[in-house]
């Protein structure tokens, strides 16, 4: 029963001071004691208590006044009352002042051993609950998403500037992107971090429960109802509430929503009166909403209401860069959950696989791949064989599905690409230019619309290639290029490997 907990004893009776110690120790308990209130809250600052036995009526300071004391301290213990002069008032006045539970003279010690026990036993549960609360606060700090990449830097540092507000955010992203991570991260990092944080999927709620899942209902309201039950705008009272695929929501339901929203109120089914609630929303989509406002399947006074902020997350195959860091970082998260915790390293040609891999599943699938190696790998360093057999393939990304599902416009499609041959060809101008069929003033110019830096390299500011035994016809250089004062020059050698001429 005791578990070491540890409780004073404050007493003025010296009999009675004896029985509570004596019985209190032989429960288990580590017992301290004290003769007055204030020689009880003296040894209460000097050291820490789980529970405080005390008296109420004692000469100088009462029973009363040790409450305030304790409640003052910066963990303060829960208080048991004791006293032979019990009523309503007295009760009342205790657990005002802040005491667990109270007791009146006569008792027995069995009675004194339950409430102790039920005040322990509800403080641990307290302490638990707190120690809990502060891991998951410090799992979704700002700190603990991997963002090595520009874009994931972009949203780490709009989630950090609008954690403070109010407004209500959308989330965007392909499935898998960790728009609940993201939604988490805004809570736990805002003034209601200490608020309830409720997440729903609505795909996965039947469209009939949806209602009442959200807004409660009271009994009798449906054939099911045999008892009241509060919705999740409810429970979400003074925090946040995480709307997960609202493209999924029926349009009925929209117009629901929004009157919440718009009235912060609910109004439970069966219920003849509204419910004041303060809910921050938070809602997630991977569907295009803005097509859905097109068709019509998708209400766009919700919509605007919605999205006061946006936050797009980009899938994992644009971000390359936070492959890796993220990879390390899951398996040192797995492993400190094994028995006994294990440190896992992935080896550099399983690095090169991970970044050759397209991730469709994003970062849900990279956590599943590794969970998978952990089960599996028998020594401290992750190889490439390691990997399941569809990642080792190594397919390439696919370029225009992984467009599609950024919503990229045709402008945007042709920088990346253009960007993209000019990086494959080592920033070779005229190699790129001849890859994408354009001539050399027309890359220019997009460059530079691009806010690209244009100059070029020797071996692109040269004249054509001729052979000097025949007279060639030389073309003119373009005008924005520097003409050569040699008149004519030998043919190199071509490694069509290398990136400039031998």
């Amino acid at each position: 029963m005791g578990n070491g907990a540890s409780i004073l004893v404050v007493e003025d009776d010296a009999a009675m001071r004896d029985l509570l110690t004596e019985e209190l120790g032989d429960a288990g308990y580590e017992v301290k004691a004290a003769a007055s209130a204030a020689a009880g809250l003296e040894v209460s600052r000097a050291e820490r208590f789980d529970l405080v036995v005390t008296d109420l009526r004692m000469p100088e300071m009462d029973g009363f006044d040790l409450i305030r004391g304790v409640m003052a301290l910066p963990e303060p213990p829960h208080v048991v009352m004791i006293t032979a002069f019990g009523s309503i008032e007295t009760a009342i006045r205790a657990v005002k002042l802040g005491a667990y539970d109270y007791i009146t003279k006569p008792f027995e010690i069995e009675e004194l051993l339950l409430v102790a026990d039920k005040a322990l036993g509800e403080r641990g549960l307290r302490a638990k609950v707190a120690r809990l609360q502060r891991e998951v606060e410090a799992t979704y700090g700002l700190g603990n998403i991997i963002a090595k990449s520009q874009s994931m830097r972009d949203v780490v540092s709009l989630v950090q500037r609008i954690a403070g507000s109010t407004a209500s955010v959308l989330v965007t992203g392909e499935s898998g992107t960790g728009k609940e991570l993201i939604a988490r991260a805004i809570h736990y990092n805002s003034t209601r971090a200490a608020g309830p944080f409720v997440g729903v999927n609505l795909a996965a709620v039947p469209e009939g429960l949806i209602e009442s899942e959200l807004f409660g209902h009271k009994k009798g309201a449906f054939t099911d109802a045999r008892a009241d039950k509060p919705g999740l705008f409810v429970e979400a009272d003074g925090g946040t509430i995480f709307l997960d695929e609202i493209g999924e929501l029926a349009l009925p339901l929209q117009a629901k929503l929004l009157r919440v929203l718009q009235e912060h109120e609910v109004r439970p089914l069966g219920a003849t009166k509204n419910q004041r609630v303060d809910v921050r929303v938070v809602a997630a989509t991977n569907k295009n909403l803005e097509a859905m406002l097109a068709d019509g399947s998708f209400r766009e006074d919700l919509y605007y209401r919605l999205n006061v902020i946006h936050l797009d997350l980009p899938p994992l195959r644009s971000r390359p860069e936070d492959i890796v860091p993220l990879a390390e970082h899951v398996l040192r998260e797995l492993g400190a959950k094994q028995n006994p915790p294990r440190k896992l390293r992935l080896s550099p040609e399983a690095q090169h696989v991970l970044l050759s891999y397209h991730w469709p599943g994003n970062v849900r699938e990279l956590m599943n791949v590794l969970e998978r190696c952990m089960a599996l790998c028998q020594g401290e360093l992750i190889a490439d064989d390691d990997l399941p057999p569809h990642v080792r393939e190594r397919r390439p990304a696919d370029f225009l599905g992984a467009a599609v599902a950024r919503r990229m416009s045709l402008a945007e499609l042709e920088r990346e690409f253009i960007e993209r041959v000019l990086e494959d060809e080592g920033g070779n101008k005229t190699r790129a230019a001849q890859r994408l069929g354009l001539d050399r003033k027309t890359l220019y110019r997009k460059l530079e619309e691009y806010g690209r830096v244009v100059g070029e390299t020797e071996a692109e500011a040269a004249p054509p290639v001729v052979d000097d035994r025949r007279e060639p016809d030389r073309a003119e250089p373009p005008a924005d290029l520097p003409r050569s004062t040699e008149a004519t020059v030998p043919i190199p050698r071509v490694d069509p490997n290398a990136d400039e001429f031998d």
